[in-house]
């Protein structure tokens, strides 16, 4: 019973920080493997168990939607599915004492980059005055980029994709939220059929946490549309912060 009750807790709230900000597994991974989930098989489950949370985040914040300048939603899509199975792929090869060690690293990198993202938007706009058309290429690159972040590890994936639409030059934070969490959904759906094809999902924590993490995703989307902007912003920043500083101790 403390078991489930840890799991469906800390799935809750990992919905709402998906659907808000990301860096929903820190809270998953911790609690799995707390229960006596290895590491890899802990970050793969808690992926599996997030999918329904992020399915309604799309619903609770489909009013915002609007890709980012140089994106097609349906470029999204397409780049989102691509660089989703390649990083999952990769995670099926990946051992756990290699995955440990990345997993701080990235997180500091995707915090630092959303919590400068004013400024990298400024040079970014000047970089784009020199050239009068965005650069398609570079917006594929990127989300080709953290689409394979986010296939391999869930954690932080919100705050990198945030950063990069910033960079993008999209500049409203609940359209940036919303096209987020659409490809978060994409990139987690990829992700769980490649884990369970792998073998490397229990589902049985797996299936306990989907409840929680729905209604947390839900109700996550639709109290980040009332969050002022500065809000939103530097919430998203302190969980970015809290979610590094722990995976350093965490070692």
């Amino acid at each position: 019973m403390l078991e489930t009750t840890l799991l469906l807790v800390a799935a809750f709230f990992a919905g709402t920080l998906n659907a808000v900000a990301g860096g929903g597994s820190f809270l998953t991974l911790p609690a799995l493997i707390f229960v006596g989930v290895p590491p890899v098989v802990a970050n793969a489950t808690g992926t599996v168990a997030l999918l329904p949370g992020y399915v309604a985040s799309i619903f609770g914040s489909r009013e915002d939607m609007e890709p980012a300048p140089g994106l097609t939603l349906r470029a999204v899509v397409l780049i989102s599915l691509v660089g989703g199975v390649l990083g999952a792929a990769l995670l099926l090869v990946t051992s756990d004492k290699a995955f440990n060690r990345l997993i701080p690293w990235l997180l500091l990198l995707a915090t630092a980059m959303f919590a400068f993202g004013p400024q990298l938007r400024q040079w970014a706009t000047r970089q784009r005055s020199a050239n009068a058309h965005p650069s398609r290429a570079r917006a594929v690159a990127g989300l080709l980029l953290v689409s394979g972040y986010g296939g391999y590890f869930n954690g932080g994936m919100g705050i990198l994709m945030l950063a990069l639409f910033g960079l993008l030059g999209q500049t409203r934070l609940n359209a940036m939220n919303a096209i987020k969490n659409l490809v978060s959904t994409l990139l987690t759906a990829i992700a769980v059929a490649i884990y369970a094809a792998g073998g490397i999902v229990q589902w049985k924590e797996a299936l306990i946490m989907m409840v929680a993490a729905t209604l947390g995703g839900y109700l996550g989307a639709r109290g980040a549309r009332r969050l002022p902007p500065a809000v939103l912003r530097w919430s998203i920043v302190g969980i970015g912060l809290v979610m590094t500083v722990l995976f350093f101790l965490r070692g």
